[in-house]
């Protein structure tokens, strides 16, 4: 069992661009991030899409996809709300009836609630007491797969600091955002390996080990 990331970054280092909110939740310019995706069979499939290109590039996002068996995420990644639950306009997430996760999903926040059960497979448990609980909850779910944490920066950023992320893959997009939010702020001193590098003309695609 191996725990993972899989995120978009511009070249410029950012995840999402500045000034997110419900109607653009991954802020100004920052859908252009997965544009690369967008495209592609394997990511279609998952969303309930038909179609899509074939190429390294699906055929590495059909890889770990198939792989995965539980999702950690934070609270901003599920909903983009804060505070009370009962506050928050968008509480069950931003994928509808169906999300694409197919699988268990563990959310960090600071307000507990129960647990939701979505179509397609996808749970969505709420975590209170942070980022290693959820990681621990996700193991154990997982079923052998591996663990995959899909954001935001913040959740990554802990699981670094913490030791937690065993591989990291970065799907750099040939863009710059100029501002917004950083996957890689207050990231301890540490060294990478590289695992694997797929370069295609819409991104370059470059999976590391994190070292102990």
């Amino acid at each position: 069992m191996t725990v993972t990331a899989q995120l978009s970054i511009s070249l410029d280092g950012f995840l999402a661009g500045p000034r997110p909110s419900l109607d653009d939740p991954l802020g100004q310019g920052g859908m252009q991030l997965h544009e690369w995706a967008f495209r592609l069979a394997a990511w279609r499939g998952p969303h309930g899409l038909e179609g899509g290109e074939t190429g390294p590039d699906s055929a590495l996002v059909e890889r770990d996809l198939a792989a995965n068996g539980s999702f950690v995420m934070g609270r901003k990644m599920f909903s983009g709300g804060a505070g009370a639950w009962e506050d928050d306009p968008n509480a069950t997430g931003w994928w509808g009836d169906e999300p694409p996760y197919h699988a268990p999903v563990f959310v960090v926040t600071h307000h507990a609630r129960e647990r939701l059960d979505l179509q397609g497979g996808t749970s969505f448990t709420f975590v209170t007491d942070g980022v290693a609980s959820a990681v621990e909850q996700a193991r154990a779910a997982a079923d052998g797969k591996n663990v995959s944490i899909a954001g935001g920066a913040d959740v990554v950023q802990q699981c670094l600091a913490l030791g937690l992320l065993d591989e990291l893959t970065v799907h750099v997009a040939p863009l710059f955002l100029g501002g917004g939010t950083r996957l890689f702020e207050h990231v301890p001193p540490g060294r990478l390996e590289i695992l694997e590098v797929v370069d295609v003309p819409s991104a370059t695609h470059v999976r590391y080990a994190v070292t102990r």
